[in-house]
């Protein structure tokens, strides 16, 4: 394959370099491509190897000066102790590599031979490895977290045939109906802006300057969407003015999105995901989800963890923020189940049974192993919203129109996470703020919460996890968010400064504007009562006995996601500051609107 692609001997890198590690002989090239763009890729051969071996690949944006060495020490010390050859790569357009950088770039046009995209670039890379790599065996294996996991997964949808194992690790899927840009068309605005800002600021990696701590206050201030070229970006960040000129689900988005492209497995795959991932959580479980599907010869994998975006990559993992999870999770990880993947599909070497869906059950803190997933045994149950911010299992009995009202003020925000919000790189704050305890918006006016009476034994939740509202608005648009908390006892004598700890489960938005079509959005009609789904993904996790199950609804999470003006207008990119309004929200709980959460669950254990 690729044999017009010229080799070229690797430009020469000094020998353990400082800081360099001393178990490799490493060198650096320029790799060209198909078009003739060169990229920035660093090979590490093992001294000594008496066999020939793999190679791992990892392609990054996020340049590769110095993470081979950090990596070894961490995420890939286990693959390093293990024995393969590793290449490291600068894509197209960042940081040492030629080319433009295109975010998430869509796939090339099959016709064009000429066309590129990161999965021709893995390819062309790949037989440049095959012909140069010393003592390679033919076989290559790549992996990544986040945006190097999405080049993974592009890489594969069109593998290169010595492309034999891959790890697409909180990969992203599809940039508008969740992960990193929006969730259910819904704008995640501080990340939105501060990556867009560290990725098109230039070639390196560069963090937006607030002029203040608390960028709750920054966010606030800056007011509609419309103001951020006009004071800050200028029309100059690509990205950025893609999100102006693109507020719907059309083509631009369609064409990036991985999943219309999981129609098979080609090669064996680890699916990894983390239950407190910040960024990418829904990617990897659709990804795994599509494959699934097709998955004619059992090589599709799923194993999700107790962690934040890429918890799993380094250290113990058996601690996120104040929640304890009894084990060295991340090392279990990394020892047990990436190592032994790669082994086996590389190497021969190591067991050929594996779990089909290896997840950690958050609760009870113990890994669970099933044979599909969800699993078969799994069932519905409802859990319905009453008077008095009841939650309870017997749906409303009520004819009449029955609801609990707040009012949603842009100008107050429900904040996502206690202030201040710090930004979102570089900090601790947005790598823990899912585990945060929530009673910082319990009892808000703005904030309905439902509750059900302390359990009477253990709920175990394996599965879908969605919310069903009936709700109305005075406004002409509106968002909804549903948050699922485990609150636990007022007493807890294992760890008493846990007492009464609202741990949020999932939580996701949905705006209303987009409930009959994310391609085309409708402007509510004022005072009408209209049903929204409100998707909180899979989860796998075990209220224990004497906690309750809270649901808290609202129409802010800011900055998490950017204020709906309420009003409705074309595209609230475009939106001015006079379009915000206060609204009037109500959540429905009669017979005839009995919202609610519906949670896949496993029958309780035989006495």
């Amino acid at each position: 394959m690729l044999a017009a692609v010229a080799l070229i001997v690797p430009a020469a890198v000094a020998q353990d370099a400082p800081g360099s590690d001393p178990r490799f002989d490493r060198t650096g090239a320029m790799v060209p491509m198909r078009d003739g763009v060169k990229l920035n890729t660093s090979v590490y051969v093992p001294k000594g190897a008496k066999e020939p071996l793999p190679i791992i690949l990892l392609r990054t944006p996020y340049g590769i000066d110095g993470r081979p060495e950090r990596s070894f020490q961490s995420y890939l010390r286990e693959l390093a102790a293990d024995g393969y050859i590793f290449a490291f790569q600068d894509i197209r357009g960042r940081h040492r590599s030629e080319g433009q950088f295109v975010m998430t770039r869509p796939a090339r046009d099959p016709k064009d031979p000429k066309a590129v995209d990161e999965a021709s670039d893995t390819a062309d890379t790949i037989d440049w490895l095959l012909k140069t790599a010393t003592g390679n065996n033919g076989r290559v294996g790549m992996l990544g977290i986040s945006y190097d996991g999405w080049l993974t997964a592009v890489a594969m949808l069109d593998p290169h045939p010595a492309l034999r194992a891959v790890s697409p690790q909180a990969s992203p899927a599809d940039m508008f109906l969740g992960d990193d840009f929006h969730h259910n068309g819904a704008f995640r605005l501080s990340y939105g802006f501060e990556y867009v800002a560290m990725m098109e600021t230039d070639k390196s990696n560069a963090s937006f300057k607030f002029d203040r701590r608390d960028t709750f206050d920054w966010y606030l201030n800056l007011g509609a969407l419309s103001n951020v070229n006009a004071r800050h970006f200028h029309g100059k960040m690509p990205t950025w003015n893609d999100f102006v000129a693109h507020p719907n689900y059309d083509d631009f988005w369609k064409k990036q999105s991985l999943e219309p492209r999981l129609t098979k497995v080609t090669v064996p795959t680890l699916n990894v995901a983390g239950w407190y991932d910040q960024e990418d959580f829904r990617g990897p479980l659709k990804i795994y989800e599509y494959l699934e599907k097709n998955d004619t010869k059992g090589q599709n994998f799923l194993v999700v963890g107790p962690w934040n975006h890429g918890g799993w990559a380094g250290g113990r993992g058996d601690t996120l923020g104040k929640v304890g999870f009894d084990s060295a999770t991340g090392k279990t990880f990394r020892q047990d189940v990436q190592a032994s993947f790669f082994a086996h599909y590389l190497k021969d070497r190591g067991p050929a049974e594996r779990p089909e869906a290896l997840m950690f059950q958050t609760g009870t803190n113990r890994w669970v192993s099933h044979a599909a997933w969800p699993p078969k045994g799994a069932v519905a149950k409802k859990l319905y919203f009453h008077p008095k911010g009841k939650l309870a299992a017997d749906p409303p009995a009520d004819e009449k129109a029955a609801f609990d009202e707040y009012e949603s003020d842009p100008a107050k925000p429900v904040p996502y996470r206690p202030r201040p919000v710090t930004p979102t790189y570089p900090g601790r704050e947005w790598k823990e703020w899912m585990v945060e305890d929530q009673r910082f918006a319990h009892q808000r006016p703005d904030v309905l919460t439902f509750e059900t009476d302390p359990l009477t034994e253990d709920v175990t939740v394996a599965g879908s996890m969605t919310a069903k509202l009936f709700a109305a608005t005075t406004g002409t648009d509106a968002d909804w968010v549903v948050r699922l908390i485990d609150v636990y006892p007022e007493e807890c004598p294992d760890d008493p400064a846990m007492g009464g700890f609202q741990l949020l489960v999932s939580g996701e938005p949905v705006r209303a504007r987009f409930r009959h079509s994310l391609e085309k959005p409708e402007p509510l009609t004022a005072g009408k009562v209209e049903p929204y789904t409100v998707d909180l993904h899979w989860g796998h996790h075990c209220f224990r006995k004497g906690h309750r199950v809270m649901v808290q609804v609202s129409s802010t999470w800011f900055p998490l996601i950017d204020r709906n003006p309420q009003t409705y207008v074309p595209n609230i990119f475009e939106a001015t500051d006079d379009d915000f309004r206060k609204a009037t929200q109500q959540v429905h709980r009669s017979a005839a609107h009995p919202s609610h959460i519906e949670l896949q669950v496993l029958p309780a254990a035989k006495k």
